[in-house]
């Protein structure tokens, strides 16, 4: 599955193939295909390992912090350590995915819209924690969950082309959203 996510990170789920895991796997195309019997069934089980990777690097970590600023930092901080890494071959499995598959309507799409949409709807519960707390004002939690998410995406980009300083440019633009309450 290791390999299967890395071939989807950097060719889109479309790319992957029984033929071109058992390649890169050194199994037999039938091996393989008589795990996964369906390509369906090999790019969904991919992107279930893949986003369970995700998870168990970026946000069930940020679940010891406290709901709010702390752990929405600790996400963005995990979110930019795991593209940084990368834990996958071609960066952030999403961003790959979303760029090939946005518009191929299918079952493929709609996994990798969903898993989107939780994101940003995981960062925007956070801000809006920050907000009920009084750590924050922002007028927009959910516009500035899209915002960020979006610089994240191209953040991901940036360091796939060697950019330096990447890391740095999304915690300024972070730090821009969370303006303290007593500001």
């Amino acid at each position: 599955m290791a390999r299967a996510v890395d071939i989807a990170s950097l060719e889109s789920l479309e790319g992957l193939s029984f033929g071109r895991l058992a390649t890169e796997t050194g199994m037999s195309k039938a091996g393989i295909q008589a795990l996964f019997e369906t390509k369906q069934t090999l790019q969904k089980d991919t992107f279930a390992y893949a986003l369970d990777m995700f998870r168990d690097f970026v946000t069930r970590p940020a679940e010891a912090k406290p709901q709010g600023v702390r752990r929405f930092r600790d996400l963005i901080d995990r979110w930019l350590q795991y593209a940084e890494r990368p834990l996958f071959a071609g960066g952030c499995f999403f961003a790959a995915n979303l760029t090939q598959l946005d518009s191929h309507p299918g079952p493929l799409r709609d996994l990798v819209a969903d898993a989107q949409r939780a994101w940003v709807a995981r960062l925007s519960t956070e801000l809006k924690h920050a907000v009920k707390q009084g750590d924050i004002v922002n007028p927009d939690p959910e516009l500035s969950a899209f915002q960020i998410e979006a610089v994240l995406r191209s953040a991901n980009t940036a360091m796939r082309l060697g950019e330096p300083s990447v890391t740095r440019k999304v915690w300024r633009v972070v730090d821009s959203f969370l303006t303290a309450a007593d500001s």
